[in-house]
C-alpha cells in the first residue's frame, strides 16, 4: 500500500485516509473522568473483573445483548488478543472462519498450529471443527447474519460440539435505525449457551481503542476455562480501565451517538460512491462501506489514490474480496465531506 499512499498524499490538498478503522472522534469525558479517578492503583487488577465491572458487563449482556440463562463474563485486552490467542488457549486442532473476514481469524488459527479453512455462511457445508469464527456485522463488508443463520450455526455447534466464537464488536453500529439490526448469538441461543461465547469492544463502541477495552460473554464452562489461563499468562485488563468500563458501559446515550455521526458520514459517501459506478454490498451496519465497480480491487485503490484518498483493498480480507474495496467511516466528518467532494468533481 506504500506507493498508493504516497500518491495519495501528492495530491493538492493531501491525503484523507479511509484505510484504516481507528476511531477518531473523541473519548467522552466522563469516562475519562472515572479513568483519572482510578489512577492511584499499586495493586494488581483482578483477571475476572472487579465486582462494579462485572455487574456491569452482565447488566449491559442482559439488557442490551438480550441473554438469557447460565452466562459468565470475563474482561479482556480489546478483542484483537481474544481473537489472536483463542486456538490456542481452547487447543483447538481445527478451526473455520469466514471467507471473508478480518485476517486475524486465520493468524490466530496459525498461531495454534491448527488446521484452519476459510468457509461460506452456510453451515450444512463445514467439515468438523472445534472452533468456529463467525462476525456479525462483518468487518469488513457489514454483512449482518439474519436470525435463521445464527440458528444454524447453533445447531451445527450442538451436533458437533465444537466451539462458536462470535465476534460481535461492531454490534452497535446499525446503518439505519429503520433498518436490519444486528442480534446476538446469545439471544438467539433463548438460554442454552453452552458452547457459545461472544466477543465485545469498547474500541468503538465508546471510542476507547486507546484503552484496550474489550469483554467476553457465554458459557460459563467456557469462561472458566479462557479465565484460568489468562490469569497465568497475566492478561489482565488495568484497574484503571476497568473502572472506565463500567461508566462506559453504564451510559447509551453516547454510543447513540457515535452511532448517528457514522450513519451521516456513511450517507454522504454513498451516492458519491455510486455515481462513479461502485455498487455497495450489505454494509448493513459497522464502520465500513463495501463496495465494487468490478474490477481488481487494486485498480480501485489507484483510482481513489489518484483523488487523493486512500482505500483498503478488499484481497486483505480474503481472495473472495479480490474485486471490492472498504472505506471506514473513522475520519472526521470534514474529512468525510472532502472525501466525497473529490468523488463528485
Amino acid at each position: 500500500m506504500a506507493p498508493y499512499g504516497a500518491r495519495a498524499r501528492e495530491y493538492k490538498d493531501g491525503a484523507i485516509d479511509l484505510s484504516v478503522g481507528t476511531p477518531v472522534d473523541a473519548t467522552p469525558d466522563f469516562i475519562q473522568a472515572a479513568l483519572v479517578e482510578r489512577a492511584n492503583a499499586p495493586g494488581y487488577p483482578l483477571t475476572i473483573g472487579s465486582p462494579a465491572l462485572r455487574a456491569a458487563m452482565r447488566d449491559w449482556a442482559t439488557n442490551i445483548l438480550g441473554v438469557t440463562g447460565e452466562f459468565d463474563v470475563l474482561p479482556s485486552i480489546g478483542s484483537k488478543e481474544v481473537v489472536a490467542n483463542l486456538p490456542t488457549q481452547l487447543e483447538a486442532n481445527s478451526v473455520l472462519y469466514p471467507k471473508i473476514a478480518y485476517p486475524t481469524y486465520l493468524v490466530g488459527a496459525i498461531m495454534a498450529k491448527a488446521e484452519h479453512h476459510s468457509v461460506d455462511f452456510d453451515p450444512r457445508s463445514w467439515p468438523d471443527s472445534d472452533l468456529v469464527w463467525i462476525n456479525s456485522p462483518s468487518n469488513p463488508t457489514g454483512r449482518i447474519s439474519a436470525r435463521e443463520e445464527l440458528q444454524a450455526v447453533i445447531a451445527y455447534s450442538r451436533k458437533s460440539g465444537a466451539v462458536i466464537a462470535s465476534d460481535e464488536c461492531y454490534f452497535n453500529f446499525p446503518a439505519r435505525v429503520d433498518g436490519p439490526q444486528p442480534l446476538s448469538i446469545l439471544q438467539v441461543a433463548d438460554g442454552d449457551n453452552k458452547n457459545l461465547i461472544t466477543l465485545h469492544s469498547l474500541s468503538k463502541r465508546s471510542n476507547l481503542a486507546g484503552y484496550r477495552a474489550g469483554m467476553i460473554i457465554g458459557d460459563p464452562l467456557l469462561i472458566a476455562r479462557i479465565r484460568e489461563i489468562r490469569k497465568h499468562a497475566g492478561l489482565l485488563v488495568p484497574t484503571m480501565v476497568q473502572a472506565a468500563m463500567v461508566a462506559a458501559l453504564g451510559d447509551e446515550i453516547h454510543v447513540h451517538q457515535q452511532a448517528a455521526r457514522y450513519a451521516q458520514r456513511r450517507e454522504v459517501l454513498r451516492p458519491a460512491l455510486t455515481s462513479l459506478g461502485f455498487v455497495i454490498e450489505d454494509s448493513e451496519a459497522g464502520l465500513y462501506i463495501w463496495c465494487t465497480r468490478g474490477e481488481p480491487d487494486m485498480d480501485s485503490v489507484s483510482f481513489f489514490a489518484d483523488r487523493g484518498i486512500l482505500v483498503t483493498p478488499g484481497g486483505f480480507y480474503g481472495e473472495a474480496g479480490s474485486h471490492h474495496v472498504r472505506f471506514a467511516l473513522t475520519a472526521t466528518d470534514q474529512q468525510i465531506a472532502a472525501a466525497a467532494a473529490r468523488m463528485l468533481g
